[in-house]
């Protein structure tokens, strides 16, 4: 840990050499926090053991050195509490709240628990204080807005302590006594300045840096802006950036110290720097990479690069722990940065500053995603079109950029459509994010972040009423619904996508949204219904001459037959599904439709019928070069043999599956997982 008198959220001196990393001032509250956990509280003194875990207030101004005072209490105290410590940031660098639901899932993800995509607050809180029930963990609870927040958060463990960081008191909190900062001791002030200006410039003006500590009132953040000021002025006296300073303060110049240093720095930077430092204020999440600075000043990378990397040698940004470039915009300097793009920058320049970031983002996300695609010719043609400084050299590149930017990613998303619209360039965003983060995590192991960007359409569409919109997001919340074993959520949601989808007259949601309703049925064992849905979803398909989706959907209300036990209807379904795959040409999806045909006629009590049906899918899932269902059809033709008295044509095939299945790598990919694998047609087998 970086141990300083400046919050580890806003600001940190790690970013220069001059940082020892030695942790200053504080003597007093870090004594008091400490004596505050052992202390009796109420509860113990009235008989009762304490419900509930302890919980510590650190209270002061965003760049107090609050969030550092509370990292070193932890330091400290963190061999108490085995189980580990647990970091949350209760809110944005805009200081809005975080919704507790998404601080829960981050926690319980910490603590290595998944909890299902879309559960609600509560399920999320209660499954946080389940996991934390007997342990004796460490919570610290960074820039919480308010009592609510960190309520819901705490663990029903008396043996767990909670940290919480605020700019106030927390009223509503039980029990809980804040530690109040002010500014820093003197002492502590002039070292600290000592650590970006050397010693000696302060030695041989004592004075002139107390005066200076004294303009700054103190305020660790203040003093990183004016030591990284000094710094980069190696000829600059202290006593000259004081008298600036006290002037500032007497001719009433408005604003918190932090404030006059922060205009002093920004008006002495080189023009582009300037305007480069006061756009970051528009970096989603207030984490900046090379590529965003890029995009909002309309530089190259490497100019961009360049600038970060002075802005965190002077104390204007923190590097971020990580194994890519990325800098953190100080919480405390948000606000101010803020200030100082609205007054110097035309509305028009915002506008633009942010889409050329956005659009930087779409064109990153669109190489991240191509870049899984390397088997396909037109991927490699296109990803090579790509601009050199937007490519990425390899998949495993493109997902650690993924993974180390998704917090700003995700933040991305929601600046986008903040704003209430759903234009083109938002719809990218979200169209391109969603595939990039499917492309490398998966369906499944991506679900909570893919529920809330469709979240995000779809409050969006409900409000302006965008009906097709609407229709697309809850098709894609059903999914994800279903998915997580929610199947009836997600009968609700595709019953709503329906009525959207005819409202916006859109024949391929609506095609879409019937089929959903009777899978959603089927999955409930609802056969009837399910096989009802599909037959009207079939007869959309067929309306509009999409022969390929119909011959599917006979494929699915066979499957309805079949479950049901009316095995005639379903054999009747699976031949015009086999004919539609012939027609199409789609050889795999043939040979997939006659082992299901052939697994039909088996329950149906015709074996020979079975026999030869078996025989030919493994003729064309031969000529579809599908080793696999090769495999799956030789076991079922084995097992049928068996039932026909054949034992040793049964054993031959039964050889064939097993060398097949041993010459052929396992799949993993969800691909595989569609295909009829040869442990499901044993299991039919067995069920017969």
């Amino acid at each position: 840990m970086t141990d300083q008198a400046v919050d580890t959220d806003e600001v940190r001196l790690s970013a220069h050499p001059a940082a020892d990393g030695h942790f200053l001032g504080r003597t007093r509250e870090l004594k008091e926090l400490r004596a505050d956990i052992e202390r009796a509280g109420l509860d113990t003194l009235s008989g009762r053991k304490a419900p509930r875990a302890r919980v510590l207030l650190i209270a002061g101004r965003p760049g107090s050195g609050r969030t550092a005072l509370a990292e070193e209490l932890v330091r400290q105290v963190a061999e108490r509490y085995p189980d580990g410590v647990l970091r949350a940031r209760l809110s944005e660098p805009d200081g809005t709240p975080v919704p507790v639901e998404r601080i829960a899932r981050e926690l319980l993800a910490a603590l290595g628990l998944t909890a299902p995509a879309g559960a609600p607050e509560d399920v999320l809180t209660e499954a946080l204080r389940a996991a934390l029930a007997g342990r004796r963990a460490l919570l610290l609870l960074d820039d919480a807005v308010g009592a609510d927040q960190v309520d819901a958060l705490l663990p029903d463990a008396p043996d767990c302590l909670a940290v919480a960081v605020s700019g106030g008191p927390l009223t509503g909190v039980a029990d809980v006594r804040p530690c109040t900062l002010g500014g820093l001791d003197t002492k502590s002030a002039v070292e600290l300045l000592a650590r970006f200006t050397g010693s000696v410039r302060i030695t041989v003006d004592p004075r002139s840096a107390e005066s200076l500590v004294e303009a700054c009132q103190g305020h660790p953040a203040a003093l990183v802006l004016a030591g990284g000021w000094l710094a980069a002025r190696p000829q600059a006296a202290v006593s000259d950036l004081a008298k600036r300073l006290h002037a500032a303060t007497d001719d009433g110049s408005d604003g918190s110290p932090l404030a006059r240093v922060l205009r002093l720095v920004h008006a002495q930077l080189p023009g582009q720097a300037a305007r480069t430092l006061r756009l970051l204020a528009l970096a989603p999440a207030g984490l900046v990479d090379p590529h965003t600075a890029s995009g909002l000043a309309g530089c190259s990378v490497d100019a961009a690069r360049a600038a970060l990397d002075d802005f965190a040698a002077f104390g204007l940004l923190r590097a971020v722990d990580s194994p890519l470039p990325q800098y953190e915009v100080p919480g405390c300097l948000q606000p101010l940065l803020r200030a100082l793009a609205e007054s110097q920058e035309r509305p028009a320049e915002l506008q633009l500053a942010r889409a050329r970031m956005l659009e930087r983002t779409v064109r990153l996300l669109q190489s991240c995603r191509a870049i899984t695609e390397t088997d396909s010719a037109q991927a490699r043609e296109k990803l090579s079109a790509m601009p050199r400084e937007v490519r990425f050299p390899t998949p495993r590149a493109a997902a650690d950029w993924l993974r180390v930017r998704r917090p700003a990613l995700l933040a991305g998303a929601r600046l986008a459509v903040a704003d209430g619209e759903l234009d083109t360039l938002a719809r990218r965003l979200l169209s391109q994010l969603v595939r990039a983060i499917v492309a490398h995590v998966g369906t499944q192991a991506a679900a909570a972040d893919l529920y809330g960007v469709h979240g995000l359409v779809l409050d969006i569409a409900e409000r302006r009423g965008q009906h097709r919109e609407k229709a697309a997001a809850l098709l894609n919340l059903g999914d994800l619904d279903a998915r997580t074993g929610r199947t009836r959520d997600a009968l609700a949601r595709y019953r709503s996508a329906l009525d959207a989808a005819r409202a916006a007259h859109d024949p391929y949601a609506t095609g879409r949204a019937m089929e959903s309703v009777g899978g959603a049925h089927q999955e409930l064992g609802d056969h009837d219904r399910a096989a009802d849905w599909f037959g009207r979803a079939l007869a959309d398909r067929l309306a509009r001459g999409e022969r390929e989706h119909a011959a599917r959907l006979y494929g699915r209300i066979a499957s309805s037959h079949t479950y049901a036990g009316r095995y005639g209807e379903a054999l009747k379904n699976w031949r015009a599904a086999v004919a539609g795959y012939r027609r199409s040409g789609d050889v795999a999806a043939q040979a997939r439709a006659l082992s299901e045909l052939a697994r039909v006629q088996e329950y149906a009590g015709r074996p020979e019928e079975s026999l030869r049906t078996c025989r030919e899918a493994v003729e064309w899932a031969r000529r579809a070069e599908d080793a696999r269902l090769q495999a799956a059809l030789q076991l079922r033709l084995a097992d049928t043999l068996e039932r026909l008295g054949d034992p040793a044509s049964a054993r031959l095939h039964r050889a064939a599956a097993e060398r097949m299945l041993d010459e052929r790598p396992q799949e993993t990919d969800e691909r595989a997982e569609e295909d009829v694998s040869a442990c499901e047609i044993r299991s039919a087998s067995r069920e017969d």
